[in-house]
């Protein structure tokens, strides 16, 4: 059966299509996949699909073996750890920036994460992982973007597909971490809305450190193993 037709160059449509089943678990960390089964999934040549492939191995996401196909790396606890060591120094500065913009900064920030909690419980309703996962995202980055500082911002985007990955193979140990997911979000919501720093620190600490145990790694995300 071949995949729907999208714009862009065959490429392009290799690209993204591989790209977005690694990131959402379609293609599980482990898995060898073929370029022959790509390329008859979305009705084109191997040869995009073989420069897809070589681009994601730049990228990390997979490892080649001439005439086998391509591995799908699996999550590291190194690459975990680095992840979450960064998100926490980001998401906390973020957080204490909005808080000492004061109540109306806060507060806005409060209702774009709203909007993207409703992304989510809807995307959540209908299992639909890709849309959750850019909530999910957009959750996040609202606070980078209104701390005001583009060069921490474009570095947090550039965790983004390390990010999804993370969430969503923690998804697969534990089938309502979807819903745990939102209830944490809420969490950091309410206390940026009413802010309270302390409460948001601590909400964002316990955020990230539910990411790792849902991993079943043993990292502790405030520094140490």
């Amino acid at each position: 059966m071949h995949v729907t037709a999208e714009r862009g160059t065959a490429k392009d449509r290799a690209l993204r299509y591989v790209k977005s089943q690694v990131l959402t678990g379609a293609f599980p960390g482990g898995e060898l996949i073929s370029e022959g089964d790509v390329a008859a999934a979305l009705g084109m040549s191997r040869t995009p699909v073989r420069e897809a492939f070589l681009r994601l191995e730049a990228e990390g996401l997979l490892r080649l073996y001439p005439q086998r196909g391509a591995l799908v790396v699996p999550v590291s606890p190194e690459e975990v750890r680095a992840v979450i060591e960064a998100r926490l120094i980001l998401e906390q500065f973020a957080a204490t920036k909005v808080v000492r913009h004061g109540p109306a900064a806060a507060e806005a920030v409060y209702q774009r994460m709203s909007v993207t909690l409703q992304r989510q419980q809807v995307a959540a309703e209908a299992v639909d992982w890709q849309e959750f996962l850019d909530a999910d995202r957009q959750f996040h980055a609202v606070t980078l973007e209104e701390a005001g500082n583009p060069l921490l911002s474009d570095f947090y985007s550039s965790l983004r597909d390390r990010q999804l990955r993370m969430v969503r193979e923690s998804a697969g140990r534990d089938p309502h971490r979807m819903t745990t997911i939102m209830d944490e979000h809420r969490v950091i919501a309410d206390a940026l809305r009413d802010c309270d720093l302390e409460r948001a620190l601590g909400a964002i600490r316990t955020h990230l450190a539910s990411t790792v145990r849902a991993l079943g790694l043993s990292i502790d995300p405030l520094g140490g193993i």
